[in-house]
């Protein structure tokens, strides 16, 4: 083994340590931001929509990515019913359900590592094989639908939370 692939596959946990800490800082208590919600409700969707043509329509990886879209969005709605909302005033604060948020964006992290490194090793060989396109890899495709439908979701429900609760009128 390489001295460089040895040190990458020692640096792997440090990296993914480093990611989870981060990863846990934001799931949690956060102030609730209207724009942000809807632009996670409305980008995430077309963000969906792109990477379900860069599969050219092959039944696989499109079938994949709908299916974990669709698992993802069923995630999503749990995390709402897990969200605990606070309203402080004229904020609106929300806690995500820490293991759920971390678990599934942690999983489609893992996947991109467990890409990187495959793409890294392969290019080492003498005769290198080229992966599969991007759009072509069932596995690819079902964390980035897993991911997207998770958060489409929950940044819809963000948005209706905020909508149905509006903050109170000071009286006057």
């Amino acid at each position: 083994m390489e001295t460089t692939t040895l040190a990458l596959l020692l640096l792997v946990p440090l990296l993914v340590w480093r990611i989870y800490s981060r990863l846990k800082k934001l799931v949690a208590r956060q102030k609730s931001q209207l724009w942000r919600h809807w632009s996670v409700a409305i980008a995430f969707p077309v963000l969906l929509l792109f990477l379900a043509t860069t599969t050219k329509f092959d039944v696989l990886p499109l079938s994949s990515l709908g299916a974990a879209a669709l698992a993802g969005g069923w995630l999503g709605v749990l995390g709402l019913k897990l969200t605990r909302f606070e309203h402080v005033g004229k904020d609106f604060f929300f806690t995500q359900h820490r293991y759920l948020g971390l678990a599934i964006t942690m999983l489609f992290i893992a996947r991109l590592l467990y890409r990187g490194m495959e793409i890294y090793l392969n290019s080492r060989q003498d005769v290198p094989v080229p992966p599969p396109p991007f759009g072509q890899s069932p596995l690819t495709m079902a964390a980035y639908g897993l991911v997207i439908g998770y958060y489409a979701v929950y940044g819809g429900g963000l948005v209706r939370g905020r909508q149905r609760n509006k903050p109170l009128q000071a009286a006057e």
